[in-house]
């Protein structure tokens, strides 16, 4: 048998929420709803479906523009800076690989939270980098242990805000006091997948400038969430130009199909839809409070499109299997603790139903 990397071997491939599909044949269901994967429950904006037909009706067998320059330039116009800022990925994930590819040696350690995206600890392992995993505080970073953690080893902080799964809020002072802190020579990925979702007025404001005056940062965006389109994987990293270069170097030729970049232009015109996903989140939000609360589950307090809540009266995976079993998917966490996105008004409301069976079955 040929054998793999040392670095690969103990690392468990990602395991996404679980297919709707999957779900209905395992079961025999014909309606099952998924609340697992922090999806855009009200789909995708009109204007962005009309823009992906008119282009698939002159045909796809034209490699995209490897650079996404018209993106790119889109990007720079609306967030007022110059192309040479952004690296354009295949989703958010790509860009964390690219990173970890781009600047960590087996020599080197990264330091990240526990209970944050599980994808930091694979792409800086699979680089060899060592994982220093430094405990949370009430569910959210602790950014002075993450301070006194550093050492001359390390090379690279991952930072989520807000953050997946837990949900919680680094606020900009605490984000800014922590950045005064860290040494130049140490890379900060600052990845705010979910910050169009926040309704905290001390949510930190335009991160992806935060290279301007923090030239070790890099921010991480992504139009999986807010702008409904995860299905077609379409990222973007900002920094430094000499930073973004090299992470460029180690860049796939197309990684960026010519549907996304059409989809990303097209969405970021779009406020109205835009709008209308927000308001939802925060109508449902408020709805599966009300839930938890009735059912006396502990959960915590969100600034995402998804509520980190303990699981009642049984284990996390029992809940999770339950529920599937009902038509309603939702994530299991280790520590007895359970993920569940918000989605449309209808959606929450099935999934409460089912929730309050399981528990009065149990």
């Amino acid at each position: 048998m040929i054998k793999p990397r040392e670095e690969i071997v103990n690392i468990v491939p990602y395991i996404p929420g679980r297919p709707i599909e999957d779900v209905q044949r395992e079961y025999g269901l014909e309606h099952v709803i998924k609340l697992a994967s922090n999806e855009n429950p009200l789909g995708t904006s009109e204007v962005v479906k009309k823009a992906l037909i008119d282009y698939i009706n002159g045909g796809i067998n034209i490699y995209p523009d490897g650079n996404a320059t018209n993106l790119k330039e889109k990007l720079s116009k609306k967030l007022n800076l110059q192309p040479n800022n952004f690296l354009i990925t295949n989703g958010g994930d790509e860009s964390l690989s690219l990173v970890a590819e781009a600047y960590l040696n087996p020599t080197d350690e990264v330091i990240l939270s526990e209970l944050t995206f599980p994808r930091y600890t694979d792409s800086s392992t699979i680089m060899g980098a060592k994982i220093n995993v430094v405990p949370m505080k009430n569910l959210n970073y602790d950014l002075n242990a993450i301070c006194e953690n550093i050492n001359s080893n390390t090379k690279l902080i991952w930072i989520c805000n807000p953050n997946n799964p837990t949900g919680t809020l680094l606020t900009e002072k605490e984000i800014t006091d922590f950045l005064d802190t860290v040494p130049e020579d140490i890379l900060v990925i600052y990845d705010e997948a979910y910050i169009e979702f926040a309704d905290s007025e001390d949510a930190p404001k335009n991160a992806y400038l935060l290279f301007q005056k923090y030239p070790n940062v890099l921010t991480v965006k992504t139009f999986s969430k807010i702008y409904g389109l995860a299905g077609l994987r379409v990222g973007y990293l900002t920094g430094q130009p000499e930073i973004i270069e090299n992470i460029n170097k180690v860049r796939g030729p197309f990684n960026c199909n010519v549907l996304g970049q059409i989809a990303a232009i097209n969405a970021l015109d779009d406020e109205d839809f835009l709008k209308k996903v927000y308001d939802n989140n925060i109508e449902g939000k408020k709805y599966l409070y009300k839930v938890f609360e009735e059912l006396n589950i502990s959960y915590t307090k969100s600034q995402t499109n998804h509520i980190f809540f303990e699981a009642p009266s049984m284990n996390s995976k029992t809940l999770f299997e339950k529920m599937q079993k009902k038509g309603v998917i939702i994530r299991p966490f280790p520590g007895n603790y359970v993920r569940v996105s918000i989605g449309t008004k209808d959606e929450n409301e099935e999934f409460a139903k089912v929730l309050k069976e399981v528990i009065q079955e149990n």
